[in-house]
């Protein structure tokens, strides 16, 4: 099992390496993470979470935060309607409520529940609308990705035997032909 989570931290590094590398993140804002620790380790989602994998997969999303200045989110499945683990900090500046629950990993999923317990000071929120996310094992955090959601397409497309979509948001086009959407030095008359 060692040579497994070796290779793990080392799919994950990959992931933290490409999302750091692009120009898909901004500091302060949040970053929302589904996860199956049961589909990482090759097994049918919400039948054998695991801390260990939470915990490596917790680990890649701190150095994640530490090089982007991300917020990290992390969602629980959907015995808790996948509500989101987050930092009180990070709530209240999002103005968002709180909810009262707190996840296991029988009903929130074992990687929801890692955050939760390791995070300093862990709340609760029904939804956000994050500026870009990761989903690995098909958790779908898509109902928590501000409109319109971008998906990248990285290098590495597996975290153990889970598959790993990555997202990105971008504002909504408006208009139609004749409308830009590129800065442009100050023109103000429309004809």
């Amino acid at each position: 099992m060692t040579e497994f989570y070796e290779s793990l931290k080392a799919e994950l590094s990959e992931i933290v390496q490409e999302w750091s590398d692009g120009d898909y993140l901004q500091p302060n804002r949040p970053f929302v993470i589904g996860c199956s620790t049961s589909e990482i380790a090759g097994e049918r989602i919400g039948t054998s979470g695991s801390e260990a994998i939470a915990e490596i997969v917790f680990q890649a999303i701190q150095e994640l935060q530490h090089k982007t200045g991300v917020l990290p989110v992390f969602q629980c499945c959907e015995h808790l309607n996948r509500a989101l683990v987050m930092e009180r900090d990070v709530m209240e500046k999002l103005h968002l409520e709180e909810v009262s629950v707190i996840p296991v990993r029988t009903a929130g999923g074992a990687m929801a529940s890692y955050a939760f317990g390791h995070f300093q000071n862990p709340v609760v929120v029904e939804a956000i609308q994050a500026h870009a996310g990761m989903d690995i094992g098909e958790t779908m955090i898509g109902m928590h990705l501000r409109r319109v959601a971008v998906p990248l397409r990285f290098k590495q497309r597996f975290a153990g035997k889970a598959r790993v979509t990555t997202a990105m948001t971008r504002p909504k086009l408006i208009g139609g032909q004749r409308a830009q959407y590129e800065r442009i030095q100050a023109n103000t008359s429309c004809k």
